[in-house]
C-alpha cells in the first residue's frame, strides 16, 4: 500500500486494532504465531510498536505471542537468495560473519514487527542459529526452550511446541505461503530430501561455523495448501486496519498440509524424471 492509500484510510492505534483483532476471533489466553506486513495496515499511530501492543492487550497476561526472528545472513554466501553479492566477497564473510547471539543478532529480513517482538522487555527467543522465533508472553521462555540444530523448522523446535500448545496462526497482511507452520508438515512427508548447512556459533573453541544436517523445505505450494484450508471451511478472514488477514488453528492446519502435500507432491525419486517445471522447487533461503 503507497503513502495515499494509508493516509486515506485514515490512522489505525493500539485500540483499533485491538478491537480488529477480537472481531477477527482472537481471545484472552490465546498463543498466537504471527505472520504480518506492517505496511499493509495503513496508517498505524506508534507503528510497530503499536502493533505488538495491540496483540498483548487482546491476548492479556495469561497469552503468548510468537513470530519467525530468522537470521538468514548466518549461512554460507554461497547460499543466499538476495541480495546478490560478488562471490570475491564471500571469503571475507566467511571470515566475519558474527556468531549468533539470541540476544543481539537481528530478524531485519522478515520486518519491523518481528523485530519489535524480538527486542521486547522480557521476550525469549530460541536458540536456533538461522531459523529462530521469539515470544511475549506467559509461555514465551517454555515455547522458545528447544530447537536442535538440525531441527529448524521441525519436531524439536518451537513449531512442535505451538503445536502442542493449541496455538493459533494469524496471517496479517500476508499471504499463506508465508505461513511458516506448513514446514513441519513436511518434516512429516513419507520421504525427506536431506541438505547440509552451516552456521556460525560461539562454541568452545570460540567463534566457529557449525555444520549439520537439515531437510530441503519448500513453500511453492503453500498457497495451493491455503486455498484448500479455506475451502475446508478452516481459515476465519477478516480486515484488521486496512489488511486482510486469516487466522487459522495450527494442529488442524499443520495435519491438514500434511495430508495435501502427501497427496499432491511428487516425490523426490520419481521427480527427478519430470521437466523442471513440473517439479517443487526447494528453496535456496528461506
Amino acid at each position: 500500500m503507497d503513502l495515499a492509500g494509508r493516509i486515506g484510510a485514515g490512522p489505525r492505534t493500539t485500540d483499533s486494532l485491538a478491537r480488529d483483532l477480537r472481531v477477527l476471533g482472537l481471545t484472552a489466553g490465546d498463543t498466537v504465531l504471527l505472520h504480518s506486513s506492517l505496511s499493509s495496515l495503513g496508517w498505524v499511530c506508534g507503528g510497530a510498536v503499536a502493533v505488538v501492543r495491540a496483540f498483548l492487550d487482546v491476548l492479556g497476561p495469561a497469552g503468548t505471542l510468537v513470530v519467525p526472528a530468522f537470521a538468514t545472513e548466518n549461512r554460507d554466501p554461497a547460499r543466499w537468495a538476495g541480495p546478490e553479492i560478488p562471490s570475491s566477497w564471500w571469503p571475507v564473510i566467511r571470515e566475519s560473519m558474527p556468531a549468533y547471539d539470541p540476544g543481539v543478532t537481528p530478524c531485519r529480513a522478515l520486518g519491523l514487527i518481528p523485530e519489535t517482538v524480538r527486542c521486547w522487555p522480557g521476550a525469549s527467543r530460541s536458540p536456533h542459529p538461522q531459523t529462530s522465533f521469539a515470544a511475549i508472553g506467559a509461555r514465551a521462555a517454555a515455547l522458545m526452550s528447544r530447537h536442535d540444530l538440525p531441527s529448524e523448522l521441525g519436531e524439536e523446535s518451537p513449531l512442535a511446541a505451538l503445536e502442542t500448545a493449541g496455538a493459533r496462526i494469524v496471517l496479517l497482511g500476508v499471504g499463506f505461503d508465508r505461513c511458516t507452520a506448513f514446514h513441519l508438515a513436511e518434516y512429516r512427508l513419507p520421504w525427506r530430501t536431506p541438505r547440509d548447512n552451516a552456521c556460525v556459533m560461539s562454541t568452545a573453541e570460540g567463534r566457529s561455523w557449525v555444520p549439520y544436517r537439515g531437510v530441503l523445505l519448500d513453500a511453492s505450494d503453500f498457497a495451493d495448501v491455503g486455498a484448500g484450508l479455506e475451502r475446508a471451511g478452516a481459515v476465519t478472514t477478516a480486515p484488521v486496519g486496512s489488511a486482510r488477514t486469516h487466522l487459522l488453528d495450527l494442529p488442524a492446519a499443520v495435519s491438514f498440509a500434511r495430508d495435501w502435500l502427501t497427496s499432491h507432491r511428487v516425490p523426490p525419486e520419481q521427480s527427478q524424471s519430470l521437466p523442471s517445471a513440473a517439479r517443487g522447487g526447494g528453496d535456496r533461503d528461506r
